[in-house]
């Protein structure tokens, strides 16, 4: 099963119908799909009132699955509402001036008005009007409470039966896109830092992608076992980065690796990980290399 927050477009459905039997796809539709779907009958607009609705277009053999959030809904209304006081706020100063300069143009002020309008998306529902140069600004309710029917509704469009999904699976399983998405950045960017890749071959290149995967699957377990300590997993390695070896020779030639006690800190760390250390190692007597030069190999040239 395959999702995209960016939506998956016709062509990809179609390649992944292609592959019938084997790949099913979960995608959001946009606005003027929905509105489409309205006018069409298949939804509608009461259902969006609904804590999660269901339809199924047999025509087309897929699904929908919409809701309204109306926490979005006022977010959206309070925006819509700061850029109108934005508008206003222009054309306030526009009035100002064209009252402190008599022989300034009023079409010129109306045009900045107008500027800020088109900026800020305003345009199907607030207009600037001149009279007596004076500006003034004219809502148009009635487009305002059609653009406002869709404020804060959704639809997820998908080809699953609901005997493989129900609907609150396939709404958890779209929502949960944001999970991937986070491990994409994390993986690509922090301190896993996917790329740059130093291989040449495809199956070294998926070689190295598993090992970054699996990187990241240890964070997100560091993560869990962190939350509580309120660090984040770059800060917890940071401090773990202190724990070190010491290595012990006896007087029969015998030699050891010992822990030394962590510092409380990174006790913390270790006990919320579950993870306990042991007092000391075997020496293996194997060398570790780093990418750093050290300064006991550096060759030195004679003078």
């Amino acid at each position: 099963m395959v999702g995209d927050r960016g939506m998956i477009k016709g062509p990809q459905i179609q390649a992944l119908q292609a592959e019938a039997g084997k790949l099913h796809y979960i995608t959001a539709i946009t606005k003027p799909q929905i509105e489409s779907l309205v006018k069409s009958g298949v939804i509608q607009w009461e259902l969006f009132d609904e804590s999660l609705a269901e339809v199924t277009d047999p025509t087309a053999g897929v699904r929908y699955v919409l809701r309204r959030n109306p926490h979005r809904v006022e977010e959206i209304a309070a925006t819509r509402q700061e850029k109108y006081r934005a508008v206003e706020k222009v054309l306030t100063a526009q009035n100002q001036y064209l009252a402190a300069h008599p022989r300034a143009r009023v079409d010129a002020a109306v045009t900045r008005v107008q500027a800020k309008i088109d900026k800020l998306k305003l345009s199907t529902w607030v207009s600037v009007s001149s009279a007596q140069r004076l500006l003034s600004l004219t809502r148009d309710e009635e487009k305002l409470q059609e653009l406002a029917q869709l404020d804060g509704c959704y639809c997820l469009k998908t080809d699953l039966t609901a005997e493989a999904a129900a609907k609150e699976l396939v709404h958890d399983r779209y929502k949960s896109l944001s999970q991937v998405e986070w491990a994409f950045r994390t993986c690509k960017t922090s301190h896993l830092e996917m790329r740059p890749i130093y291989v040449r071959k495809a199956s070294r290149t998926r070689g190295h992608a598993l090992v970054v995967m699996l990187a990241y699957r240890i964070e997100m377990e560091l993560r869990r076992c962190w939350t509580s300590l309120e660090v984040t997993v770059a800060e917890g390695l940071a401090e773990l980065s202190s724990l070190c070896l010491q290595e012990v020779t006896l007087a029969q030639a015998a030699t050891f690796h010992q822990i030394p006690t962590p510092r409380p800190s990174v006790q913390k760390l270790l006990a919320a990980a579950n993870i306990k250390l042991p007092d000391t190692l075997p020496a293996s007597g194997v060398e570790v290399y780093t990418k750093k030069k050290l300064a006991s190999e550096r060759k030195t040239v004679p003078l």
